[in-house]
Protein backbone atom coordinates (compact mmCIF):
# COMPACT_ATOMS: atom_id res chain seq x y z
CA UNK A 1 0.00 0.00 0.00
CA UNK A 2 1.26 3.36 -0.94
CA UNK A 3 1.53 6.16 1.68
CA UNK A 4 -1.44 8.30 2.42
CA UNK A 5 -0.69 11.78 1.05
CA UNK A 6 -0.57 14.41 4.00
CA UNK A 7 -3.27 16.93 3.19
CA UNK A 8 -3.37 20.76 4.10
CA UNK A 9 -3.15 21.63 7.58
CA UNK A 10 -5.68 24.54 8.51
CA UNK A 11 -4.49 27.06 10.00
CA UNK A 12 -0.94 27.04 8.78
CA UNK A 13 -1.14 29.01 5.96
CA UNK A 14 -0.20 25.98 3.32
CA UNK A 15 -3.50 25.34 2.03
CA UNK A 16 -4.22 26.69 -0.59
CA UNK A 17 -6.31 30.20 -1.18
CA UNK A 18 -9.32 30.42 -3.44
CA UNK A 19 -9.23 33.94 -5.50
CA UNK A 20 -12.31 33.17 -7.41
CA UNK A 21 -14.08 30.21 -9.38
CA UNK A 22 -11.68 27.79 -10.96
CA UNK A 23 -8.60 29.40 -9.45
CA UNK A 24 -6.62 28.14 -7.18
CA UNK A 25 -3.49 30.21 -6.12
CA UNK A 26 -0.45 27.71 -4.26
CA UNK A 27 0.99 28.92 -1.04
CA UNK A 28 3.68 26.69 -0.80
CA UNK A 29 7.00 28.64 -0.80
CA UNK A 30 10.92 28.41 -2.22
CA UNK A 31 12.75 25.86 -0.11
CA UNK A 32 15.53 28.10 0.47
CA UNK A 33 13.74 30.27 2.16
CA UNK A 34 10.73 27.54 4.07
CA UNK A 35 14.52 26.36 5.60
CA UNK A 36 16.52 29.28 6.24
CA UNK A 37 16.88 30.22 10.36
CA UNK A 38 15.37 32.43 11.79
CA UNK A 39 17.67 35.96 11.91
CA UNK A 40 19.53 35.33 15.35
CA UNK A 41 19.01 32.04 15.51
CA UNK A 42 22.36 30.13 16.35
CA UNK A 43 23.16 29.08 13.06
CA UNK A 44 26.01 26.92 13.82
CA UNK A 45 25.04 24.98 16.65
CA UNK A 46 23.32 22.21 14.54
CA UNK A 47 24.59 18.86 13.53
CA UNK A 48 25.72 20.51 9.96
CA UNK A 49 28.04 23.32 11.15
CA UNK A 50 31.02 22.68 9.60
CA UNK A 51 33.10 24.17 11.64
CA UNK A 52 32.04 22.13 14.83
CA UNK A 53 32.67 19.33 12.50
CA UNK A 54 36.22 20.34 11.71
CA UNK A 55 36.41 20.72 15.61
CA UNK A 56 35.82 17.22 16.50
CA UNK A 57 38.02 16.21 13.72
CA UNK A 58 41.33 18.24 15.30
CA UNK A 59 39.96 17.81 18.76
CA UNK A 60 43.50 17.56 20.40
CA UNK A 61 44.98 20.74 18.56
CA UNK A 62 41.95 23.11 19.73
CA UNK A 63 41.77 21.79 23.13
CA UNK A 64 45.82 22.04 24.26
CA UNK A 65 46.95 25.00 21.49
CA UNK A 66 48.45 27.80 23.57
CA UNK A 67 46.96 30.49 20.72
CA UNK A 68 45.00 30.47 17.82
CA UNK A 69 48.02 30.77 16.19
CA UNK A 70 49.15 27.10 17.27
CA UNK A 71 45.68 25.86 15.71
CA UNK A 72 46.67 28.37 12.25
CA UNK A 73 49.16 26.70 12.07
CA UNK A 74 48.13 22.97 12.81
CA UNK A 75 45.57 23.17 10.18
CA UNK A 76 47.93 24.31 7.55
CA UNK A 77 50.00 21.20 7.79
CA UNK A 78 46.89 19.39 7.69
CA UNK A 79 46.47 20.61 4.18
CA UNK A 80 43.86 23.47 5.10
CA UNK A 81 44.53 26.49 3.33
CA UNK A 82 43.03 29.97 2.42
CA UNK A 83 40.57 28.89 -0.30
CA UNK A 84 39.52 25.68 2.16
CA UNK A 85 38.85 28.06 4.56
CA UNK A 86 35.88 29.80 2.79
CA UNK A 87 33.72 26.56 3.34
CA UNK A 88 33.73 27.02 6.88
CA UNK A 89 32.61 30.70 5.97
CA UNK A 90 35.70 32.29 7.03
CA UNK A 91 37.87 34.44 4.64
CA UNK A 92 41.32 32.81 6.18
CA UNK A 93 43.04 30.25 8.06
CA UNK A 94 43.71 32.63 10.52
CA UNK A 95 40.09 33.64 11.24
CA UNK A 96 38.95 30.18 11.34
CA UNK A 97 41.72 29.35 14.03
CA UNK A 98 40.19 32.08 16.01
CA UNK A 99 36.62 30.55 16.41
CA UNK A 100 37.95 27.29 16.81
CA UNK A 101 40.01 28.57 19.42
CA UNK A 102 37.04 30.36 20.87
CA UNK A 103 34.59 27.60 20.76
CA UNK A 104 37.18 24.79 22.41
CA UNK A 105 36.68 24.18 25.94
CA UNK A 106 40.08 25.75 27.72
CA UNK A 107 40.09 23.30 30.64
CA UNK A 108 42.62 20.98 28.98
CA UNK A 109 44.97 23.96 27.83
CA UNK A 110 48.49 23.91 29.40
CA UNK A 111 49.96 26.58 31.39
CA UNK A 112 52.51 27.16 28.70
CA UNK A 113 50.59 29.72 27.02
CA UNK A 114 51.39 31.87 29.81
CA UNK A 115 53.89 34.76 28.97
CA UNK A 116 57.32 34.10 30.19
CA UNK A 117 58.32 36.77 32.48
CA UNK A 118 61.32 39.28 30.65
CA UNK A 119 63.90 38.35 33.25
CA UNK A 120 63.86 34.45 32.61
CA UNK A 121 63.94 35.56 28.76
CA UNK A 122 67.14 37.55 28.98
CA UNK A 123 68.53 34.86 31.41
CA UNK A 124 67.66 32.23 28.56
CA UNK A 125 69.61 34.56 26.30
CA UNK A 126 72.36 34.58 28.16
CA UNK A 127 72.86 31.31 29.00
CA UNK A 128 72.96 29.86 24.67
CA UNK A 129 74.91 33.15 23.99
CA UNK A 130 77.61 31.88 26.21
CA UNK A 131 77.09 28.07 25.17
CA UNK A 132 77.61 29.12 21.33
CA UNK A 133 80.56 30.76 22.66
CA UNK A 134 82.55 27.95 24.01
CA UNK A 135 83.27 25.65 20.77
CA UNK A 136 85.43 28.99 18.95
CA UNK A 137 86.78 29.49 22.41
CA UNK A 138 87.99 25.82 22.75
CA UNK A 139 89.10 25.85 19.35
CA UNK A 140 91.06 29.24 19.46
CA UNK A 141 92.73 28.11 22.56
CA UNK A 142 93.85 24.61 21.39
CA UNK A 143 95.59 26.58 18.34
CA UNK A 144 96.93 29.33 20.47
CA UNK A 145 98.66 26.34 22.36
CA UNK A 146 100.01 24.43 18.98
CA UNK A 147 101.22 27.37 17.92
CA UNK A 148 102.82 28.54 21.33
CA UNK A 149 104.21 25.21 22.19
CA UNK A 150 105.82 24.71 18.24
CA UNK A 151 109.28 23.64 18.46
CA UNK A 152 109.28 22.89 22.09
CA UNK A 153 106.61 19.65 22.65
CA UNK A 154 107.18 16.42 20.90
CA UNK A 155 104.79 14.68 18.34
CA UNK A 156 103.19 13.08 20.66
CA UNK A 157 102.29 15.63 23.39
CA UNK A 158 101.17 18.15 20.57
CA UNK A 159 98.80 15.51 19.51
CA UNK A 160 97.76 14.75 23.02
CA UNK A 161 97.30 18.60 23.24
CA UNK A 162 95.17 18.66 19.96
CA UNK A 163 93.33 15.74 21.11
CA UNK A 164 92.26 17.31 24.12
CA UNK A 165 91.14 20.09 22.37
CA UNK A 166 89.10 18.66 20.03
CA UNK A 167 87.23 17.13 23.06
CA UNK A 168 86.62 20.42 24.56
CA UNK A 169 85.55 21.76 21.44
CA UNK A 170 83.55 18.67 21.11
CA UNK A 171 81.63 19.26 24.58
CA UNK A 172 80.98 22.78 23.69
CA UNK A 173 79.82 22.27 20.40
CA UNK A 174 77.12 19.59 22.50
CA UNK A 175 76.09 22.07 25.04
CA UNK A 176 75.85 24.57 22.44
CA UNK A 177 73.35 22.61 20.60
CA UNK A 178 71.47 21.33 23.28
CA UNK A 179 69.60 24.58 24.19
CA UNK A 180 69.10 27.66 22.40
CA UNK A 181 67.60 28.28 18.74
CA UNK A 182 69.91 25.58 17.57
CA UNK A 183 68.66 22.84 19.46
CA UNK A 184 66.67 20.21 17.68
CA UNK A 185 64.42 17.37 17.93
CA UNK A 186 66.09 14.05 17.21
CA UNK A 187 66.37 14.15 13.09
CA UNK A 188 67.73 11.77 10.42
CA UNK A 189 70.31 8.95 11.22
CA UNK A 190 73.53 9.90 10.15
CA UNK A 191 74.33 13.40 10.32
CA UNK A 192 76.61 13.85 12.99
CA UNK A 193 79.27 11.60 10.65
CA UNK A 194 77.83 13.74 7.72
CA UNK A 195 79.27 17.24 9.45
CA UNK A 196 82.29 15.18 10.62
CA UNK A 197 83.69 14.30 7.29
CA UNK A 198 82.87 17.40 5.76
CA UNK A 199 84.70 19.72 8.56
CA UNK A 200 87.68 17.06 8.12
CA UNK A 201 87.71 17.77 4.58
CA UNK A 202 87.85 21.32 5.41
CA UNK A 203 91.06 20.87 7.20
CA UNK A 204 92.83 18.05 5.49
CA UNK A 205 91.29 17.83 2.00
CA UNK A 206 92.61 20.66 -0.41
CA UNK A 207 95.71 19.37 0.36
CA UNK A 208 95.40 15.60 0.17
CA UNK A 209 93.37 16.53 -3.70
CA UNK A 210 95.97 18.38 -4.40
CA UNK A 211 98.78 15.50 -3.94
CA UNK A 212 96.51 12.69 -5.81
CA UNK A 213 96.00 14.83 -9.02
CA UNK A 214 99.84 15.67 -8.84
CA UNK A 215 100.69 12.01 -8.25
CA UNK A 216 100.03 11.00 -5.19
CA UNK A 217 100.02 10.85 -2.16
CA UNK A 218 103.31 11.03 -1.29
CA UNK A 219 103.73 12.39 1.81
CA UNK A 220 102.05 14.07 4.97
CA UNK A 221 98.83 15.82 4.53
CA UNK A 222 98.98 19.50 5.62
CA UNK A 223 96.25 20.55 7.90
CA UNK A 224 94.63 23.79 7.61
CA UNK A 225 93.16 24.91 10.89
CA UNK A 226 92.05 28.30 9.54
CA UNK A 227 88.64 27.10 8.59
CA UNK A 228 88.12 25.01 11.24
CA UNK A 229 88.63 28.09 13.46
CA UNK A 230 86.35 30.13 11.66
CA UNK A 231 83.20 28.09 11.58
CA UNK A 232 83.59 27.16 14.91
CA UNK A 233 83.68 30.97 15.83
CA UNK A 234 80.33 31.23 13.84
CA UNK A 235 78.32 29.14 16.14
CA UNK A 236 77.21 32.70 17.77
CA UNK A 237 76.33 34.65 14.59
CA UNK A 238 74.28 31.41 13.86
CA UNK A 239 72.65 31.35 17.13
CA UNK A 240 71.92 34.99 16.83
CA UNK A 241 70.85 34.56 13.31
CA UNK A 242 68.00 31.55 13.85
CA UNK A 243 67.10 33.51 16.70
CA UNK A 244 66.13 36.78 14.93
CA UNK A 245 64.50 34.76 12.02
CA UNK A 246 62.35 32.90 14.58
CA UNK A 247 61.35 35.69 16.44
CA UNK A 248 60.34 37.47 13.47
CA UNK A 249 58.53 35.05 11.68
CA UNK A 250 56.66 35.04 15.31
CA UNK A 251 55.90 38.51 15.01
CA UNK A 252 55.02 38.13 11.26
CA UNK A 253 52.16 35.45 12.61
CA UNK A 254 50.74 37.51 14.79
CA UNK A 255 50.19 40.01 12.63
CA UNK A 256 49.17 38.19 9.60
CA UNK A 257 45.98 37.61 8.25
CA UNK A 258 45.99 35.09 5.68
CA UNK A 259 48.96 32.08 4.54
CA UNK A 260 50.03 34.12 1.63
CA UNK A 261 50.56 37.23 3.57
CA UNK A 262 53.19 35.61 6.24
CA UNK A 263 55.00 33.47 3.86
CA UNK A 264 55.37 37.05 1.71
CA UNK A 265 56.82 38.37 4.77
CA UNK A 266 59.32 35.41 5.95
CA UNK A 267 60.68 34.82 2.46
CA UNK A 268 62.67 38.17 2.88
CA UNK A 269 63.67 37.17 6.40
CA UNK A 270 65.09 34.27 5.40
CA UNK A 271 67.27 35.51 2.80
CA UNK A 272 67.89 37.96 5.61
CA UNK A 273 69.65 36.08 7.97
CA UNK A 274 71.14 34.08 5.14
CA UNK A 275 73.00 36.99 4.23
CA UNK A 276 73.32 38.55 7.33
CA UNK A 277 75.46 34.74 8.74
CA UNK A 278 77.55 34.66 5.41
CA UNK A 279 78.87 38.34 6.32
CA UNK A 280 79.78 37.46 9.83
CA UNK A 281 81.59 33.76 8.64
CA UNK A 282 83.18 35.64 6.19
CA UNK A 283 84.67 38.15 8.42
CA UNK A 284 85.52 35.34 11.02
CA UNK A 285 87.17 33.05 8.21
CA UNK A 286 89.25 36.28 7.63
CA UNK A 287 90.32 37.01 10.45
CA UNK A 288 91.04 32.75 11.27
CA UNK A 289 93.63 33.31 8.68
CA UNK A 290 95.17 36.79 9.59
CA UNK A 291 95.90 35.19 12.92
CA UNK A 292 96.42 31.27 12.13
CA UNK A 293 98.57 31.03 8.34
CA UNK A 294 98.64 27.66 7.31
CA UNK A 295 98.31 26.16 3.94
CA UNK A 296 97.27 28.63 0.91
CA UNK A 297 93.49 28.19 1.14
CA UNK A 298 90.37 30.31 0.04
CA UNK A 299 87.33 31.14 1.52
CA UNK A 300 85.18 30.32 -0.96
CA UNK A 301 85.08 26.55 0.60
CA UNK A 302 84.34 27.02 4.13
CA UNK A 303 82.10 30.09 3.31
CA UNK A 304 79.92 27.39 1.25
CA UNK A 305 80.30 24.87 3.98
CA UNK A 306 78.99 27.27 6.56
CA UNK A 307 76.30 28.18 4.62
CA UNK A 308 74.98 24.61 4.15
CA UNK A 309 75.65 23.39 7.83
CA UNK A 310 73.70 26.65 8.78
CA UNK A 311 70.78 26.14 6.27
CA UNK A 312 70.85 22.40 7.46
CA UNK A 313 70.66 23.24 11.32
CA UNK A 314 67.92 25.69 10.17
CA UNK A 315 65.83 23.58 8.63
CA UNK A 316 66.32 21.09 11.33
CA UNK A 317 65.16 22.98 13.95
CA UNK A 318 61.62 24.13 12.24
CA UNK A 319 61.41 20.16 11.64
CA UNK A 320 62.38 19.06 8.44
CA UNK A 321 65.43 17.25 9.38
CA UNK A 322 65.34 14.80 6.19
CA UNK A 323 66.01 17.49 3.75
CA UNK A 324 68.97 18.66 6.03
CA UNK A 325 69.92 15.20 5.97
CA UNK A 326 69.78 15.14 2.56
CA UNK A 327 72.00 18.13 1.74
CA UNK A 328 74.50 16.83 3.53
CA UNK A 329 74.77 13.73 2.65
CA UNK A 330 75.02 15.07 -0.96
CA UNK A 331 77.66 16.99 -0.41
CA UNK A 332 79.64 14.17 1.50
CA UNK A 333 79.18 12.15 -1.67
CA UNK A 334 81.18 14.41 -3.54
CA UNK A 335 83.82 15.04 -1.78
CA UNK A 336 84.87 11.62 -1.33
CA UNK A 337 84.18 11.08 -4.98
CA UNK A 338 86.96 13.26 -6.18
CA UNK A 339 89.95 11.57 -4.83
CA UNK A 340 88.60 8.31 -5.91
CA UNK A 341 88.00 9.02 -9.29
CA UNK A 342 91.36 10.31 -9.63
CA UNK A 343 92.53 7.57 -8.25
CA UNK A 344 90.57 5.14 -10.35
CA UNK A 345 91.68 7.08 -13.43
CA UNK A 346 94.80 5.81 -13.22
CA UNK A 347 93.55 2.55 -14.06
CA UNK A 348 93.71 1.05 -18.04
CA UNK A 349 90.69 2.28 -19.32
CA UNK A 350 89.24 4.15 -16.34
CA UNK A 351 90.76 7.41 -17.39
CA UNK A 352 87.71 9.43 -18.15
CA UNK A 353 86.39 9.16 -14.70
CA UNK A 354 89.08 11.56 -13.38
CA UNK A 355 88.23 14.13 -16.19
CA UNK A 356 85.61 15.94 -14.38
CA UNK A 357 87.69 16.18 -10.96
CA UNK A 358 90.83 17.41 -13.09
CA UNK A 359 88.57 19.82 -15.33
CA UNK A 360 87.54 21.43 -11.37
CA UNK A 361 90.96 21.68 -10.27
CA UNK A 362 92.18 23.26 -13.33
CA UNK A 363 89.50 25.98 -13.20
CA UNK A 364 89.53 26.30 -9.53
CA UNK A 365 92.47 24.55 -7.86
CA UNK A 366 91.93 21.89 -5.05
CA UNK A 367 89.16 24.43 -3.54
CA UNK A 368 86.96 24.41 -6.11
CA UNK A 369 85.50 20.78 -5.27
CA UNK A 370 83.94 21.43 -2.17
CA UNK A 371 82.91 24.74 -3.60
CA UNK A 372 80.99 23.04 -6.07
CA UNK A 373 80.05 20.21 -3.33
CA UNK A 374 78.58 22.18 -0.55
CA UNK A 375 77.71 25.53 -2.87
CA UNK A 376 75.13 23.21 -5.01
CA UNK A 377 74.10 21.35 -1.69
CA UNK A 378 73.56 24.58 0.31
CA UNK A 379 71.48 26.10 -2.48
CA UNK A 380 69.54 23.40 -2.68
CA UNK A 381 68.70 23.41 0.82
CA UNK A 382 67.89 27.02 0.05
CA UNK A 383 65.46 26.93 -2.21
CA UNK A 384 63.80 24.00 -0.19
CA UNK A 385 63.51 26.34 3.29
CA UNK A 386 62.31 28.87 0.68
CA UNK A 387 59.28 27.25 0.78
CA UNK A 388 59.35 25.04 3.85
CA UNK A 389 60.10 27.40 6.58
CA UNK A 390 57.33 30.30 4.88
CA UNK A 391 54.55 28.02 6.16
CA UNK A 392 52.83 28.83 9.41
CA UNK A 393 53.15 25.03 10.67
CA UNK A 394 57.08 25.71 10.69
CA UNK A 395 56.98 28.17 13.26
CA UNK A 396 53.59 26.86 15.53
CA UNK A 397 56.48 26.62 18.75
CA UNK A 398 58.43 29.70 17.65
Amino acid sequence: MGRPTEGPVPGTGSEPADDGPGTLRSAVRAPEIAYRPARGSLARRGPADPVKVLMHRHRDLCAYAVDPLEIAAGLEAHGLTDRAAARYRHRDVFSLAEELYARAPAAGRSARGRAARPGRVREARAGWTLTALLPGAACLATAGALRATEGVLGDGARCAVTAAGALLVLLGLRLCLRDGPLRTPPGAPGVTLYVCWLLGYAVYGDDLLAQVVSGGPDGPVSAASAPLLGLAAALAPAAWCAHLFAVHARRRLDGSHGLSDFGAGVRPALLGVVALFLCALAALLHLAVLGHPGPATGLAGPLALGALLFLARLLAVHGFPEPAATGLAGACAVEVAAPFLVLAGRLPGLGPLARPVDAVVAAAGPGGVPVLACGTAAFGLLVHASVALTRASAHASA
